[in-house]
């Protein structure tokens, strides 16, 4: 049955690799309660296991994974039980940080939808395939929460403002566009991903990463960004070259407008330089992202701005902790309810309609904003995320602490 806990997440295992596959394909493989805590306890037992050496994850059906169980977590939200709803994400941020901080590698193949909590079990992993099926979105602002699962780590260290750009307003990329701004490590066509999946199982036990990370490289693919695409210019960030490739026929640098835009400190100064572009050079993908901000929950937009920015100071850790202040405070609904306004509208009705509280921008003021980064007040005793102890950390681990 598809509902016990051991299908929802398929294991095949060969001798050294072991393979998990996401396995509800009729809710596009979002995670249940069952599935985080299998996918948890299973990452565990193979860090122990002296035989497994690679970790391959994927998802049944046209997706990887869409995100989180929402309309089970509203369901409690509604009957009162917030507390189990902010738990269950809880176990998921320790999910991610297991994932970040694991010692063995993991190859996340990404063959179709990948959004919300479905991108915090794949981008922590040390590779993360994309193929010309992949749909990636962090859409939360839309639904009135905030991109989570460690976003305010990730989306912060893309290059430029990009993260902001993505986290704001929910924007699409493919599979190119996630390879060139760093979000996917390959590229690998879908046709090729069965031969891929053979080679990887033939992994050795002297040094199964670089092993790993030579079969990868020998299958991946460049491909050039759509000419519309948002990434189209070689920038640098830190020690990686991520190749934002120029579109000879297309003459707005979408990339320098992300920059110049949402750089600025403010979502309603985001805003305004938006428009002042589309006075200049209109456009329609300027008009689009503008009108993505007004569908946004303003409470949202203002948090999530905030949490991508404190999170280009903070380690994972720090930033996992923060989220998981700030998802309690949306669960509780005590400073807004827009949560589970926003689900009713996207997911659950689908009239599309939601009714944000607070409507304006302008009326988001600082301090309720500041509410959501302090810790939880609750009388029986709400407690901040603790993440589980490490140990044997790889250099790759600790440079995101």
């Amino acid at each position: 049955m598809g509902s016990e806990p051991h299908s929802q997440v398929l294991v095949e295992e060969t001798s050294s690799v072991r393979i998990l596959t996401l396995n509800r394909p009729k809710h596009l493989n979002a995670l249940s309660l069952n599935m985080i805590t299998r996918l948890l306890q299973l990452f565990l037992a193979y860090e122990e296991d002296p035989s497994v050496k690679l970790v391959i994850l994927k998802g049944q059906g046209r997706a990887f994974c869409a995100g989180g169980d929402v309309p089970a977590i509203v369901r409690d939200i509604r009957l009162g039980k917030w507390r189990r709803s902010a738990d269950f994400m809880s176990l998921g941020y320790n999910l991610h940080y297991v994932m970040a901080t694991y010692c063995k590698a993991q190859v996340s193949i990404l063959n179709g939808i990948v959004m919300g909590g479905g991108v915090g079990v794949c981008v922590h992993g040390r590779f993360r395939i994309a193929t010309e099926n992949t749909v990636f979105a962090m859409p939360e602002t839309s639904l009135g929460i905030f991109p989570d699962v460690g976003a305010s780590y990730f989306l912060s260290r893309l290059p430029g403002f990009f993260g902001e750009y993505v986290g704001l307003t929910g924007a699409r990329l493919d599979g190119a566009e996630m390879l060139a701004c760093g979000l996917a490590t390959h590229f690998v066509p879908s046709t090729r991903l069965t031969a891929l999946e053979a080679d990887l199982c033939r992994v050795g036990s002297s040094d199964p990463v670089t092993y790993a990370s030579t079969i990868l490289d020998a299958y991946t693919q460049h491909p050039h960004p759509k000419q519309k695409s948002a990434c189209h210019r070689q920038i640098f960030n830190g020690n990686l070259c991520h190749q934002f490739l120029i579109s000879i026929n297309f003459s707005l640098c979408r990339l320098d407008v992300i920059d110049k835009c949402f750089s600025r400190r403010t979502v309603e100064e985001i805003i305004s330089a938006l428009e002042r572009e589309a006075t200049h050079k209109p456009d329609d993908w300027i008009s689009a992202t503008i009108g993505a901000f007004k569908k946004a929950s303003p409470a949202s937009l203002k948090i999530s701005l905030r949490s991508i920015r404190e999170g280009r100071l903070q380690g994972l850790g720090q930033c996992l902790i923060r989220e998981n202040r700030m998802v309690a405070h949306m669960m509780k609904g005590d400073i807004s309810k827009d949560f589970v306004e926003g689900c009713r509208a996207i997911l659950i009705d689908k009239d599309r309609n939601p009714k944000w509280d607070p409507r304006r921008l302008e009326d988001m003021k600082d301090n309720m904003v500041d509410k959501y980064f302090k810790r939880v007040e609750e009388e029986d005793g709400w407690e901040d995320l603790k993440l589980p102890p490490r140990k044997h950390l790889p250099a790759s681990a600790i440079a995101k602490l």
